[in-house]
């Protein structure tokens, strides 16, 4: 395979994770820090556009976000959290999932092509900052400190000298890593995603401008490689975003359960 990539006087030098340390645009502004601030704008403006004239027979528009609603409230919300208290976390369920998708979404945009959630601090924000404090805050609101910290640490059922190591295990899956282990999910499926369709990309171009001979025509492959992924891309763009939402809303179902 080497004597394929090998070029006059050039040398094939694949993308890293440097690729993705963008440079300011201006002052200390980068550009994931503008793509997330437009991905609010547009998801503001999409909500604000299609609910001005709500009708009983809805158009294409209103039915798109009605249909998004619908996913958001019954599919993730309703199910993980419950009946009795799923209603009032909709609008963060469905603000979690809308933003982290468009932010990944803008990956496959032509001249944006960056995924804001391949950058470890905007997922660690979302989970840290947003959906741990708010399960937690639930749960004690519901049931108490004492109580609420008894469900969480002594699962029932298991005998009294195994919880001087389950106690531990409990207190560190539930308050340290739940949050680390949420954000690494999204940020690692849209890092590594990223990178092959630079690694696949970049592969083809070199082959096809340094190649010689046959070696040109392996360039196709490389591209073809590049379009796979990123289909492939696309779908996982949107599972991440659904899968973040879904266990938002479990961790908060968790934290509002009586016993667990």
């Amino acid at each position: 395979m080497g004597a394929l990539v090998l070029a006059a006087g050039d040398e094939f030098t694949p993308p890293t994770a440097e690729a993705f340390n963008l440079p300011p645009i201006f002052g200390w502004v980068t550009k994931p820090m503008l793509l997330a601030v437009l991905s609010v704008v547009i998801i503001v403006a999409f909500f604000v556009l299609t609910t001005r004239k709500m009708s009983v027979v809805p158009g294409k528009g209103q039915f798109l976000v009605e249909s998004l609603y619908d996913f958001g409230r019954n599919n993730i919300a309703r199910e993980q959290i419950g009946a009795a208290d799923f209603l009032r976390f909709v609008p963060l369920v469905l603000s979690l999932f809308t933003f982290i998708l468009v932010n990944n979404l803008f990956g496959l945009v032509p001249i944006l092509q960056f995924p804001t959630m391949s950058h470890i601090g905007f997922p660690l924000a979302l989970s840290v900052l947003v959906v741990y404090p708010v399960y937690h805050y639930a749960g004690i609101r519901k049931h108490g400190l004492g109580t609420y910290l008894r469900n969480q640490l002594v699962p029932p059922g298991a005998p009294k000298f195994v919880y001087i190591l389950l106690t531990p295990i409990e207190f560190f899956t539930k308050f340290v890593m739940n949050p680390i282990t949420l954000a690494i999910r999204v940020f690692a499926a849209m890092f590594a995603g990223h990178l092959l369709i630079m690694l696949f990309g970049i592969s083809a171009e070199y082959l096809l401008l340094h190649g010689e001979g046959l070696v040109k025509a392996v360039s196709a492959f490389s591209f073809a490689g590049a379009l796979a992924i990123t289909f492939i891309e696309a779908l996982i763009m949107v599972i991440q975003a659904f899968i973040f939402a879904l266990l938002s809303a479990n961790y908060i179902g968790a934290a509002l359960a009586d016993e667990h």
